[in-house]
């Protein structure tokens, strides 16, 4: 739409319709230098709505490389300044601080903020919170770690399927030429997204356990919307510390809740995950958090990744 000059990365820019895309797996034109309209995404699965909703009539663009692990994004000078020239940006307000202030910044004239598309909860502190049951104020976790609404809602079908109404509804009012393409882009996103709520519910409704270890408390959505129980080694920050006693705890709730798996991601460090494994005799595995992805992902979109995680989560929770 804008027809300008700009060095934002450039992902993928979306074929017509629901043609699978990796995030990595070709080069658009430069944000800006086709008559497109002019989408720049914060992270990821932003980028994916945008161009799934968007298709033939977007060109999206990432402020996030693949591979890059978005909670420290960092935005150059170029890239701050770049941004006020896009038609709109899609972004997820609270996940990554830098995105929130380059975007109050900016003269951008459509804020998509997918923050405000969805209900937003409070899973609580990840570090001593087990079926209800609190820790003495004496443990209390670090102040980062109390009260934060948690950001990952996209890791829940049913969330994801509301952000993307929003966003559809926000590029049909900024681009109305387009806006018939627009619905009907969609429509279709939304079956698939109720068709992947349904492969989760019955694949996880009957388990032999129903507690699950994670490196970082990204799943909360997901534990709650099937009815699990997510253990997150670390918070809501996947770069956080746990403490020797969080350890402990998780080794022995290893034992009396028949955890048998610890999960670790891609984008971020596995070593306390291994070890904690190793201590405890548990196995590990990958359940992807889908903040980004890269050619260690396993799968090549967000359903793939989410098909890939459903079946890691039946194997170690034991699905019937």
């Amino acid at each position: 739409m804008n027809v300008r000059r700009r060095l934002i990365p450039t992902v993928a820019t979306a074929a017509l319709g629901l043609t699978t895309l990796t995030a990595c797996s070709s080069e658009g034109d430069a944000a800006g230098n086709t008559d497109k309209f002019d989408v720049v995404a914060s992270f990821y699965p932003m980028q994916f709505l945008a161009e799934q909703i968007g298709g033939e009539h977007v060109n999206v663009t990432t402020l996030t490389e693949p591979g890059q692990e978005p909670h420290d994004l960092e935005l150059s000078t170029r890239q701050t300044a770049d941004l006020g020239e896009a038609d709109a940006v899609l972004y997820l307000k609270t996940l990554q601080p830098a995105v929130d202030e380059a975007v109050a910044q900016s003269g951008v004239k459509t804020k998509i903020d997918a923050a405000t598309l969805t209900k937003l909860e409070d899973h609580g502190s990840v570090e001593h919170e087990h079926e209800g049951e609190e820790a003495p104020a004496e443990e209390a976790p670090a102040e980062e770690e109390e009260h934060a609404l948690d950001p990952h809602i996209w890791l829940d079908p049913v969330k994801y399927a509301e952000v993307a109404e929003g966003v559809a509804k926000a590029l049909e009012k900024a681009d109305p030429d387009h806006a018939a393409d627009y619905r009907k882009n969609a429509d279709a996103l939304a079956k698939k997204l109720a068709d992947l709520n349904t492969q989760f519910t019955d694949g996880l409704k009957n388990t032999r356990t129903k507690v699950f270890f994670t490196n970082h408390a990204a799943f909360g959505y997901l534990a709650e919307r099937y009815g699990l129980t997510q253990e997150a080694i670390s918070g809501l920050d996947p770069e956080s510390e746990p403490s020797p006693a969080r350890i402990k705890e998780l080794q022995t709730e290893a034992k009396a809740d028949g955890v048998t798996t610890v999960f670790y991601e891609t984008l971020v460090s596995d070593k306390t995950a291994k070890t904690l494994a190793q201590d405890a005799n548990l196995k590990t595995d990958v359940l992807d958090p889908l903040e980004g992805i890269t050619d260690k992902s396993k799968g090549e979109d967000y359903f793939q990744v989410m098909e890939s995680n459903l079946k890691s989560l039946k194997t170690a929770l034991g699905a019937k």
